[in-house]
C-alpha cells in the first residue's frame, strides 16, 4: 500500500503564514478553507490568499488583516483551548491545534520560568497566530496525508525585535521547540524559522530526512513576506512512497478502573485520531488481574491522544515507541447480494487480491432481518463476492472504511 506522503522542504526556513500558504497552493478548495476558518468563534479579522511571485517563482500568498480595535487580548492556553474547543470544527483539526498551542505554551514556560497557566501569549496569542495554526490544521484535515516529513531546518541568523524586546535568532522559544531537530544555518541575517512555524512542524512533522524516495504528485510553494539572499518560499511536496508506514504504540497497564469505562474509552480515543485500540488480560504486581490498553497513532496526535488516557483513565503513566507497519493497500466495496447491498473489505498487494471479508455489521443485520446464522450469511456474501470479482462489468461502488481497527 502506498502511503500519502506531505514533505515540507525548509530551505528558507518556516512561518505559520507560510505553512497554510504553501498547502493551499497543493490544491486545497479555498472555499472549503474559508467555510472551516469560519467555524472558529473570533472576529476581527480578515484573510487574503493571492497568487504572487518571489524570485520569479509561482506561489500562494496568506494574509492575515487585524481589526485592533477588536483584539486587546492577550491570551493563554486556556483561552485558546476554549475558543478551539468551542468551535465546530472537528475532533482532528482541534487536537491538532491545541496540540500545537501547548507544545508553544510549554516552550515559553520554560524559557521565561513560568507555569504554562501563567503564559499569557503575546505573539502566539494574537488572532493572526490563531488563524495560522488551526489554518494549518484544517488544512492537513482536508489533504489527510499517511505521514509527515521535513528536511532539516534553515534557522538564519541575527536578532530580531518581538514583545520581549531585541532577541537573538533563533528566539529563545523557538530554540526551545527545535530540541531534538535537526537545524543550520547559513548565516543569513534574518529569522526564518518563527516561534509559530517551529510548534508546526514540531507536531506535525514524523520525521526530519533528506527527500525520500517518492513518487511526487504536485508541490506548492508559499511566499514569505521577505526579501533575501534565497528565494523566501517554504516548499511542500504532495507524493506517494513504499508501504511501510511510521506510527507511535502508547501502552499503559491499568488494575483499579472498572471495566465499564473501556466501552466509552475506545470510541472516544477513535474519534480522536488513534489508528488502533485494543487492550490485553495481563497480570500486574502483586498477582493483580489488570488491562493493558494499547493505542497506535500518528506522531502528531500522540499528545492529545496522551492527554485523553489520562483524563479518561486511572493510570499515572504512560509508555511510548516508535513502530513500523508494513501495510496491505485495502479497498471497501459495496457488493450486491440477494440480501442488498454488503460492504466488503478487500486487501490487495502488487495489484492482485490476496484477501476480502464482508463487514460484520452488515452481515448482522442480514442475519437478524432473515432469521439466520451470522455464519451463513458470510459463506453466502463470500459467493457473491467471488462471482462480482469474476465479472468486470459488474457494478462496484467504493464507500468509506469505517472507524477503527486494523
Amino acid at each position: 500500500m502506498e502511503e500519502r506522503i506531505l514533505y515540507f522542504d525548509c530551505f528558507s526556513g518556516i512561518s505559520g503564514d507560510m505553512t497554510i500558504a504553501a498547502l493551499l497552493d497543493l490544491g486545497i478548495d479555498h472555499k472549503e478553507f474559508m467555510d472551516e476558518l469560519e467555524k472558529i468563534n473570533i472576529s476581527g479579522y480578515a484573510v487574503e490568499v493571492n497568487n504572487g511571485l518571489k524570485n520569479g517563482i509561482s506561489g500562494t500568498d496568506f494574509n492575515v488583516t487585524i481589526d485592533h480595535k477588536h483584539d486587546h487580548h492577550h491570551r493563554n492556553l486556556n483561552d485558546i483551548k476554549k475558543i478551539i474547543h468551542d468551535s465546530e470544527l472537528n475532533n482532528k483539526v482541534k487536537n491538532i491545534s491545541e496540540n500545537i498551542f501547548t507544545v508553544l505554551a510549554e516552550a515559553e514556560s520554560k524559557v521565561h520560568n513560568k507555569t504554562v497557566d501563567e503564559i499569557h501569549f503575546h505573539e502566539v496569542g494574537a488572532i493572526d497566530s490563531i488563524v495560522d495554526i488551526i489554518g494549518t490544521a484544517i488544512c492537513i484535515d482536508i489533504l489527510s496525508p499517511d505521514r509527515i516529513l521535513s528536511s532539516p531546518l534553515h534557522l538564519g541568523s541575527g536578532f530580531v525585535k518581538c514583545a520581549h524586546g531585541t532577541l537573538p535568532v533563533p528566539a529563545p522559544a523557538t530554540m526551545e521547540l527545535l530540541s531534538d531537530i535537526p537545524v543550520y544555518s547559513t548565516g543569513i541575517k534574518s529569522e526564518l524559522v518563527t516561534p509559530t512555524g517551529a510548534a508546526i512542524i514540531k507536531v506535525l512533522c514524523d520525521d526530519f530526512v533528506s527527500l525520500p524516495a517518492l513518487t511526487i504528485e504536485k508541490s506548492g510553494y508559499g511566499l514569505g513576506k521577505r526579501e533575501l539572499e534565497i528565494p523566501n518560499l517554504l516548499r511542500v511536496i504532495k507524493g506517494c512512497m513504499g508501504s511501510v508506514r511510521s506510527l507511535v504504540m502508547l501502552e499503559t497497564n491499568i488494575d483499579n478502573m472498572s471495566p465499564e469505562i473501556y466501552s466509552h474509552l475506545m470510541p472516544v480515543l477513535f474519534d480522536a485520531g488513534a489508528r488502533d485500540v485494543f487492550i490485553t488480560n495481563i497480570v500486574m504486581k502483586k498477582n493483580r488481574p489488570g488491562i493493558k490498553l494499547s493505542v497506535l497513532c500518528d506522531h502528531g496526535m500522540v499528545q492529545g491522544i496522551e492527554d485523553l488516557i489520562f483524563k479518561e483513565t486511572t493510570t499515572l503513566g504512560i509508555r511510548k515507541y516508535k513502530v513500523e507497519r508494513q501495510e496491505l493497500e485495502r479497498e471497501f466495496r459495496e457488493i450486491e447480494t440477494r440480501f442488498g447491498p454488503v460492504k466488503v473489505k478487500f486487501a490487495y498487494k502488487d495489484g492482485q487480491v490476496l484477501k476480502y471479508a464482508p463487514e460484520y455489521e452488515d452481515c448482522k443485520k442480514i442475519a437478524e432481518q432473515n432469521n439466520m446464522p451470522v455464519k451463513d450469511v458470510f459463506q453466502e456474501v463470500i459467493r457473491e463476492v467471488g462471482k462480482e470479482i469474476k465479472n468486470p462489468l459488474s457494478p462496484i461502488n467504493r464507500v468509506s472504511p469505517p472507524k477503527g481497527g486494523e
